[in-house]
C-alpha cells in the first residue's frame, strides 16, 4: 500500500469518480491512476469503487470506510509536511482562504494587504463560493480557513471561532419615499416594498427572514443575488429596495443611493472563521487570523484547538465582547 494510491482514490472520489479529470488535476495519466487503484484493491481484497465496464459508478460500502481512513492519513501526512516547513522556513508557504463575495470585496482587502506585506513569500489563494461550498472546502482540506456567516455549523469537523458581529442597511435611490423618513424605519414599512436582497443561505439572510416572521409578515422579495454589488445595481434600476450587509455600502462609490440603518429591525449576524479539527496551523496562519479578528490571539486559538466540543468553544468566547463591523 502506497500513499500515492491513497491520494489517487481520495482525489477520484473528490472529482465525482471522473478519472480523467483527476488525472488532469494531478498532472498524471488516466491509465496510471486506474492501474494504481486496481493494485490497491487487489492488495486489500475489496473494491473501493464499483464499476460498469471501465467506468466507475459508485463508492462501495467498504470504499466509504477506506476513503474515510485515507483522508485521515493524508491529512496527517500533510501536517508532517507543514510541520517540516514551519521549522525550515516560516516565511514561505501557502495559505488558502475560502469566503463569500461580501467578505472578499469589503472586508478582506486591507487584511490581505497587511498580510502580504508581512509575508511577501507566502502565496495567498482566495476562493469565493456559497457558505456551504466554503465550509466544505475547509472540511475537505481544499482550504486552510473558511470565513462565512451561514452554514458552517453543519460541518462537525470544523473548529469555528467568532470574529465579529454585523447588521444590515436598507438602500434606496435618493428620490425614493423611504429616503425622506424622519422616524426610524419600521418592519411594516419595509414589508410594503418590493425587496432586493441576498439568496437564502448567504450573508445572514436567515436573520432577515426571521425578523419578518416574528411580526407575522411576508416580505415581497422580488430579486435575490449572492453579490451585494449586483443587488445595488438592481436597486438603481428601480426594481426594489435593497437589504445588504452594512459593510457593503460605500459612501463614495454608492453616493447615488441612500443607506438607512436597519440594525433595530434585524438581529445581528456573526461571522466566523473555521478550520479543520486537528489541522496544523503555521505561524503566519495564526498571524492572518489575528489580522482578521484581533481578539483571536495565537494563545486563544491554540486553547480553542485543544477543546473537544463546540459547546466548549462557545463557552470559551462567552466573556469576550466581539467587535461590530
Amino acid at each position: 500500500m502506497k500513499l500515492q494510491q491513497l491520494r489517487y482514490i481520495w482525489e477520484v472520489a473528490r472529482h465525482d469518480l471522473n478519472v480523467s479529470a483527476t488525472a488532469q488535476s494531478l498532472f498524471t495519466s488516466q491509465p496510471g491512476i486506474s492501474k494504481q487503484i486496481r493494485l490497491l484493491e487487489d492488495e486489500l481484497g475489496v473494491e473501493v469503487f464499483a464499476r460498469n465496464g471501465k467506468h466507475l459508478t459508485h463508492i462501495t460500502p467498504a470504499g466509504e470506510e477506506i476513503l474515510r481512513v485515507s483522508a485521515e492519513i493524508l491529512n496527517r501526512v500533510d501536517r508532517i509536511r507543514q510541520l517540516s516547513q514551519e521549522y525550515s522556513d516560516e516565511t514561505q508557504g501557502e495559505l488558502s482562504v475560502a469566503t463569500t463575495h461580501t467578505q472578499a470585496r469589503y472586508v478582506m482587502p486591507p487584511i490581505v494587504a497587511s498580510f502580504m506585506k508581512a509575508y511577501p513569500e507566502v502565496s495567498l489563494n482566495l476562493h469565493q463560493g456559497t457558505p456551504e461550498q466554503i465550509a466544505s472546502m475547509a472540511a475537505d482540506g481544499g482550504a486552510d480557513f473558511a470565513i462565512a456567516t451561514e452554514a458552517m455549523e453543519h460541518f462537525n469537523d470544523l473548529i469555528m471561532l467568532p470574529c465579529y458581529r454585523w447588521n444590515r442597511s436598507v438602500l434606496v435611490p435618493k428620490d425614493h419615499p423611504l429616503a425622506q423618513l424622519k422616524e426610524p424605519l419600521t418592519i411594516e414599512q419595509l414589508a410594503e416594498e418590493p425587496i432586493v436582497t441576498y439568496v437564502f443561505g448567504f450573508t445572514g439572510r436567515s436573520k432577515l427572514d426571521e425578523a419578518f416572521s416574528r411580526q407575522g409578515l411576508v416580505p415581497q422579495i422580488v430579486f435575490t443575488a449572492a453579490d451585494a454589488d449586483v443587488i445595488k445595481t438592481y436597486v438603481r434600476m428601480g426594481m426594489g429596495v435593497g437589504i445588504i450587509a452594512s459593510m457593503a455600502y460605500d459612501p463614495v462609490q454608492d453616493s447615488d443611493l441612500v443607506s438607512i440603518s436597519a440594525e433595530h429591525l434585524f438581529s445581528p449576524s456573526e461571522t466566523k472563521i473555521g478550520f479543520r479539527r486537528g489541522s496544523f496551523i503555521r505561524g503566519y496562519m495564526y498571524h492572518f487570523i489575528e489580522l482578521f479578528a484581533p481578539h483571536l490571539t495565537p494563545a486563544l486559538v491554540q486553547k480553542a484547538q485543544r477543546l473537544q466540543t463546540r459547546a466548549e468553544v462557545a463557552e470559551l468566547f462567552e466573556s469576550i465582547e466581539l467587535p461590530t463591523y
